[in-house]
């Protein structure tokens, strides 16, 4: 299938980390929908591909839905890992039990550029044991080829410039499948500061790497020293 547009959504029991997202990505909210379940972060420039919902229940927590033409054709192609069909939109579970939501393309096509920082990665935590089948079924899904890093933990799947968000495959050592996002950004220690002054906490600094915080609701994503890239 042909992957249009990457929305990471910010999973949430209630609101309480919204007003940090907004801070640290210089978005604006938009109008609340389904009740005030779901809202948008629209950023300064570029088209959105960021938004919240409130799950009423824990933990919090990061998915994806992938922005396709063909919502039915895309589910074809995954049927036995469906978890459940709405119509115009089909979660899907992948086999290391990562859950994603297949939903239409509305022509997003312009990723923010030209900022110090941007959230620009969603990294597939797996476990160790499934690391290198799920590897394979995200390059077949995505159609993107992996790439390898200077780390033997991490493979990398990238859809090109006109995506706002890449993704990285983190082999876990221990804990269970899931999703963070990752922000490059000018300064790793500048901007650490800077959401730590928002509300965040650190939780592990790699030197001259990375740096995992948590989020006010518990949330953990990672500050890295890749320089933001400017749009194609």
């Amino acid at each position: 299938m042909r992957i249009r547009w990457v929305t990471g959504f910010l999973d949430t029991p209630g609101r309480e980390a919204e007003e940090f997202w907004l801070a640290v990505t210089g978005s604006a909210l938009s109008a609340r929908r389904d009740g005030g379940r779901f809202a948008t972060l629209l950023p300064a420039d570029g088209d959105a591909y960021l938004r919240v919902q409130v799950v009423g229940d824990g933990p919090p927590r990061v998915h994806l839905d992938l922005h396709v033409e063909d919502v039915r054709a895309a589910a074809a192609e995954v049927r036995s890992l469906v978890v459940r069909d709405a119509g115009d939109l089909v979660v899907v579970r992948s086999p290391a039990g990562i859950v994603f939501c297949l939903v239409p393309w509305h022509g997003e096509s312009r990723p923010p550029g030209g900022q110090a920082s941007v959230v620009d990665q969603a990294s597939l935590d797996v476990p160790a044991g499934g690391y290198e089948a799920e590897v394979a079924f995200w390059a077949g899904l995505t159609g993107w080829r992996p790439v390898a890093s200077d780390r033997p933990e991490f493979r990398f799947l990238d859809g090109g410039p006109g995506l706002p968000l890449r993704l990285l495959l983190q082999r876990l050592d221990d804990g269970g499948p899931g999703v963070h996002l990752d922000l490059a950004c000018a300064g790793v220690a500048a901007e650490v500061e800077r959401h730590v002054g928002l509300g965040a906490s650190v939780v592990r600094r790699v030197p001259g790497d990375w740096t995992t915080l948590r989020d006010p609701a518990g949330r953990e994503y990672c500050v890295t020293a890749r320089a933001p890239r400017r749009r194609g």
